[in-house]
């Protein structure tokens, strides 16, 4: 393995440790995750606060770091910390600040975000144990297929279990290769790719391929590059692609082989995910040829150039790495806010609160403005709904709840732990509940009319089907993807997927059935509901009321884990999984909220 260039050891604020006075059982929690986890903290500091001067600068690199030359590898990478050097924001310089002066250095954002910490969330390394658990015969292949994502420069230089028979001794080993892997998708990741094949099928699931020659592209013309040559090897360029959304689609579109019963691969492969073929087919797409007065692309929502109060973000660069601007680099624009904000609550929060067990780097600070962010995007710019249509007959209580998509592909999107639904609350002139449905316990399970969790929230129970007339309290309108096996059968782990026994997720905005990617997007399991539209879903609620003036609560909520697959991962007596067990028990998992609207009736 090479070796990275010298970097001194200048620690990082810490992160959130637990709370003084923690009971027994979190103290253990943290515990078990840091040991189960195996995610030993790197030796040297991948990050410095951004309220901190920079380090003295050690001997500059003569070469692209991070390759070794007897590796597979087909172009070098490098920690972000590299990186951080001239692309954080100092205390000392103007350069990576908005017009009102906030910190917007790309190091500074991207370190608090599940991009950063891919290597390192207990949910996927939870899942992933799971995966493996259920299909043994194939850990390798599983192995290998989600490091090529979640720790892309590991997977990129040195592909090897270093005779430990486990691939993700990676995520722990000590030295360069552990540093790369756990530093996650890091900057020499995405402004390190080629522009060659992407947005096709040969990119997707990882297949990306890394410029040889080591330049770091970005979306300006002529950049200044000797500055970056000389302190890290590589050489800046501009590459329009950098900002386009097939990028973003070679690790956003995920096929898996698919196994038959026995473990043998059957030569299909299951498309997983496909944030990005859903955006193809929507409204959003700046692909085509005469894009639309909607279009968008990934990085105009994930990596905004506006700041926080939505004015055009114009700013140095970089500054030098002693911390004080740099007079040959000017003000540029646009310049994007590297937040990387999703759908994704639960990881930032988990890490803000064990992120130091967790083998973080980031400061707790950073992991609670990544939430903040987070839930301001649910809550602002996700979904819509609408009461209309509201009347009483004959002892009832009918009205429609309309359902609007705003995200530029299916909601929700990505990997089928997350689920979003309605939950409807009637009250009468007391304020008593004369009707409910979708409300949750504090472990974030529906409950049904009798206030116990629907078996449907249990391993093995029962699985709800798409709702489009809400009659009782024991139903519930959520919108959501359960796959199946080779058999037609429901499970909950990717390595039996085959093909999806429900998806009925919201299709976003403009998705056509005649498009080159419906196929392979179209919904499962909404046959004969006739206000499933792309954009939006009608709910039509028709419950049985008491007389007198009646008020309507609606909500759409939101999970990153769902009960009901938290509770089939639960199944898997593994120590990732045991260990995430831990700190969920601890933690805070009330959902999320995309949208409300009230009415009475």
């Amino acid at each position: 393995m090479t070796s990275l260039p010298a970097q001194r050891d200048v620690r990082p604020a810490p992160g959130a440790s637990r709370p003084p006075g923690a009971p027994p059982r979190l103290r253990r929690a943290v515990a078990t995750a840091a040991l189960l986890l195996a995610l030993a903290a790197p030796t040297a500091a991948l990050t410095a606060p951004p309220t901190a001067d920079p380090p003295p600068v050690d001997a500059p690199a003569s070469a692209p770091v991070g390759a070794p030359a007897d590796a597979p590898a087909d172009a070098p990478v490098a920690l972000s910390s590299l990186c951080a050097r001239c692309h954080a924001s100092a205390p000392r310089a103007s350069a990576l600040r908005d017009a009102a002066g906030r910190a917007i250095g790309p190091h500074d954002l991207w370190r608090g975000s599940p991009m950063a910490n891919a290597a390192v969330d207990p949910l996927w390394r939870a899942v992933l144990s799971a995966e493996i658990d259920a299909l043994p015969s194939r850990a390798r292949e599983i192995e290998a297929t989600c490091l090529g994502c979640h720790a892309p420069m590991a997977a990129r230089t040195d592909l090897d279990d270093h005779g430990t028979g486990s691939l993700l001794h990676l995520l722990a080993c000590d030295g360069d290769t552990g540093a790369l892997a756990r530093d996650g998708v890091s900057c020499t990741v995405c402004h390190g790719m080629s522009p060659e094949g992407l947005g096709t099928p040969e990119s997707f699931s990882a297949g990306f391929v890394l410029d040889a020659a080591g330049r770091m592209s970005g979306p300006h013309e002529r950049p200044f590059t000797m500055p970056m040559r000389h302190h890290t090897g590589f050489t800046p360029a501009y590459g329009a692609h950098v900002t386009e959304s097939a990028l973003c689609g070679s690790c956003h579109t995920l096929e898996t082989p698919v196994f038959d019963e026995g473990g043998r691969d059957t030569g299909a492969r299951f498309l997983e995910q496909a944030p990005y073929l859903e955006w193809r087919n929507s409204a959003y797409d700046t692909e085509r040829a005469a894009p639309g007065p909607d279009a968008a692309s990934c990085a105009d929502c994930h990596v905004p150039v506006t700041d926080e109060d939505g004015l055009p973000i114009t700013t140095r660069i970089a500054r030098n790495p002693g911390g004080r601007d740099f007079p040959p680099v000017r003000p540029r624009a646009p310049v994007g806010r590297h937040v990387f904000v999703g759908g994704n609550t639960l990881l930032p929060a988990l890490l803000r609160d064990h992120g130091e067990a967790l083998g973080a780097t980031a400061p707790a600070e950073a992991f609670q403005a990544t939430l903040d962010a987070t839930r301001e995007q649910l809550a602002t710019r996700t979904a819509a709904l609408a009461v209309e249509d509201v009347r009483r007959d004959a002892g009832r209580l009918l009205l429609d709840v309309v359902v609007t998509n705003l995200a530029g592909h299916k909601l929700p999107t990505a990997h089928p732990t997350r689920r979003v639904w309605l939950s409807v609350v009637v009250r009468d002139a007391a304020g008593a509940v004369v009707f409910a449905s979708g409300v949750v316990d504090a472990s974030g399970r529906l409950l049904g009319a009798n206030g116990e969790p629907l078996p449907s929230e249990l391993a093995a129970g029962p699985l709800r089907r798409h709702v489009d007339r809400l009659v009782s309290g024991d139903e519930v309108a959520s919108w959501e993807a359960v796959m199946a096996d080779v058999g037609g059968r429901p499970v909950h782990t990717l390595v039996r997927g085959a093909d999806w026994w429900r998806d009925d997720r919201l299709l976003p905005a403009g998705w056509a059935p005649d498009h080159a990617e419906a196929a392979r997007t179209a919904p499962t399991g909404v046959a004969g509901d006739a206000d499933f539209r792309p954009g939006s879903d009608t709910v039509h609620v028709d419950v049985a009321v008491p007389d007198g003036p009646l008020t309507v609560e609606v909500a759409l909520l939101h999970q990153t884990l769902g009960a009901r697959w938290l509770a089939e991962l639960l199944t898997h007596d593994t120590p990732e999984v045991q260990a995430l067990w831990e700190l969920l028990v601890a933690s805070d998992r009330t959902p999320d909220v995309l949208a409300t609207a009230r009415a009475d009736a």
